[in-house]
């Protein structure tokens, strides 16, 4: 429970930290009826929990003592090294942050409950 709470606590405060200057004014995005400039980072970080995808192809759905890591298609190192390209490219960078924190996450919860880093 605490891995699921972290896909959601880990973005916020990252955005939290990002736009923790910024001022409490109507921006471009809230005129155009978008949100404010967090708010959507927040929502394009908390989007790429849609990687998850890939466990619907996995049998059984959900297994609480399986690394996603190395296991899942979209859970493969060749995936991770892409998502962390995709941080240093200005346009996808909060999908690359995204995708790469929760892949981080997810091998923190490989290492703590089955003891090891990649499937």
């Amino acid at each position: 429970m605490l891995h699921l709470a972290l896909h959601f606590l880990i973005p916020a405060v990252l955005v939290g930290l990002l736009f923790r200057n910024q001022q409490h004014r109507k921006q471009w995005l809230v005129k155009k009826g978008f949100g404010a400039r967090w708010q959507v980072a927040y929502f394009i970080l908390i989007a790429t929990m849609a990687v998850d995808i890939d466990h619907l192809l996995a049998n059984p759905i959900y297994d609480p003592n399986r690394c996603s890591i190395g296991f899942h298609p979209l859970h493969q190192l060749w995936f991770i090294g892409l998502y962390t390209l995709l941080c240093f490219i200005p346009k996808t960078r909060l999908i690359g942050l995204g995708l790469t924190i929760h892949m981080a996450l997810d091998s923190i919860d490989c290492q703590v409950t089955n003891g090891i880093w990649i499937n």
